[in-house]
């Protein structure tokens, strides 16, 4: 299977196949650019309850002009956030959840440990801990060339049908 519409989504029986492109991703999740993160989903493990996704972080990057002139480093809050879309596209891959949008309720844990600069390819592994119909939460680690960047434990809400309007 290749790239599917939005509305495969919510219905999936079989995930389209590996790597998933933007496209799909867009599909899965609200998130665009410049704000979307995660360029490919190049595993997805449905049985393990993981999903990898990958970040190719160019020299172009809206943050990098303040973040810090002549220093460019990748802000740990947008390395979470990265993961944070890697995990809506875990979600966004479940019966039921296609159409539902998930709200941060949750980062503990995080831990910062490399400085993630123009060129790095971060890579975004989730291990889903937790999916109900309204919460759930998953483990992240986001590195580069093997290196752990930045790890925690992220947990999100879907809210009642309506709050978002």
């Amino acid at each position: 299977m290749t790239d599917t519409p939005a509305d495969a989504a919510s219905t999936v029986t079989s995930a389209p196949e590996l790597p998933f492109s933007v496209k799909v991703i867009e599909s899965l999740i609200p998130h665009r650019w410049p704000f979307l993160l995660v360029d490919r989903i190049t595993e997805y493990d449905p049985a393990n309850r993981r999903i990898v996704g990958r970040k190719a972080v160019t020299a172009t990057e809206w943050f990098f002009q303040g973040h810090f002139p002549g220093l460019p480093v990748m802000p740990g809050v947008l390395q979470v956030e990265a993961l944070a879309q890697t995990m809506a596209c875990y979600v966004g891959m479940q019966p039921g959840f296609g159409d539902r949008i998930g709200l941060f309720a949750g980062i503990d844990e995080v831990r910062f440990k490399r400085v993630v600069v123009p060129g790095d390819i971060l890579t975004l592994e989730i291990t889903m801990e937790k999916l109900g119909s309204r919460f759930g939460k998953g483990r992240g680690v986001a590195s580069v060339d093997g290196e752990v960047a930045c790890e925690g434990l992220l947990s999100f809400i879907i809210p009642p049908a309506g709050v978002l309007k």
